[in-house]
């Protein structure tokens, strides 16, 4: 089927483009630039220039297609209204197809479930987001509530992705490689909910070609590390012994803003509904078992 990525160049975007691509679907993604729009094409995603901000350069791509799939996110003060503003549109452009059978697929996070302090969620657990997230709950019902006629929608909420380039986990290899230690916030007795770019992005293909409307679909896998042993193996993959230096509150306050809540989060998030209805597993054990691939991957993406 024809699908349309946005974000199809981010870090997990580029996964979710890929995947879908190497199982036959025609896929085109939203970029930025034409530089970027390169890079997709080498990945045979056929690439869309244009931004967020302005539906109006992407959203008739998006209406000739069968499913589209949201990964874009702008780091910036802006990120929930434009997030918002493109969810708006995608709903727009697919509601105006009478008749047709169209798939959303939209990305949310763990984080919305805020710190659980290591008791075990899913998808039926009510919300609890911080202030960096709190919107995005709104957003998910706007999707959610969109599910109806011949349009499906699906929330996904991948835990913290490892892998690649890195995304959170790159921090890790980053202090290690420069300073000799890992860098950490809090004593790192904390677990973040994990799953490897390859295996969300397997759920996202899964989601594309399945029946399912109106669900939220958790993508964790089921590694329950702390954060102080995922730092220690990425200090000792990147030469640096295990070394592990801790962050301080005020300078985590100022580097991170308001990012350095949920980085302290101690969450346990379930994911088996995707298993349920998806058969859905997945395949890497955890950023522990995987870390000298890892560190390997990340190096390879430094410019």
């Amino acid at each position: 089927m024809r699908v349309f990525v946005t974000g199809a160049s981010g870090f997990l975007g580029s996964a979710v483009a890929g995947a879908l691509a190497r199982a036959g679907h025609e896929v085109a993604g939203l970029v930025r630039t034409d530089e970027k729009a390169k890079a997709l094409a080498r990945a045979e995603v056929e690439p869309v220039v244009g931004n967020l901000e302005a539906p109006a350069s992407w959203s008739d791509r998006a209406r000739a297609c069968r499913a589209v799939v949201h990964c874009a996110a702008e780091s910036s003060a802006r990120f929930h209204d434009l997030d918002r503003k493109a969810v708006e549109a995608i709903v727009a452009a697919h509601s105006a197809v009478p008749g047709a059978s169209r798939t959303f697929v939209y990305t949310s996070g763990v984080w919305v479930y805020g710190d659980t302090r290591g008791a075990r969620v899913d998808e039926a657990s009510a919300p609890n987001p911080p202030k960096l997230v709190a919107p995005r709950v709104e957003t998910e019902k706007l999707v959610l509530a969109a599910s109806r006629g011949g349009l499906r929608t699906i929330v996904v909420r991948p835990g913290c992705i490892y892998g690649g380039s890195g995304s959170l986990t790159a921090t890790w290899f980053e202090s290690a490689s420069k300073t000799g230690a890992a860098r950490i916030l809090g004593d790192g007795s904390c677990r973040w909910s994990m799953i490897h770019v390859d295996d969300v992005a397997e759920l996202y293909r899964l989601a594309v070609e399945s029946q399912l409307g109106g669900e939220i679909l958790n993508a964790t896998d089921r590694s329950r590390s702390t954060v102080a042993e995922c730092a220690r193996a990425a200090s000792v993959a990147a030469g640096a012994e295990g070394r592990v230096a801790t962050i301080p509150a005020d300078e985590a306050a100022r580097r991170f803003g308001p990012l350095a809540e949920p980085l302290q989060f101690d969450q346990h998030v379930d994911a088996s509904q995707a298993a349920r209805y998806l058969g859905w597993q997945p395949r890497h054990a955890g950023f522990v078992d995987e870390v000298d691939r890892c560190f390997r991957a990340w190096k390879a993406h430094l410019p």
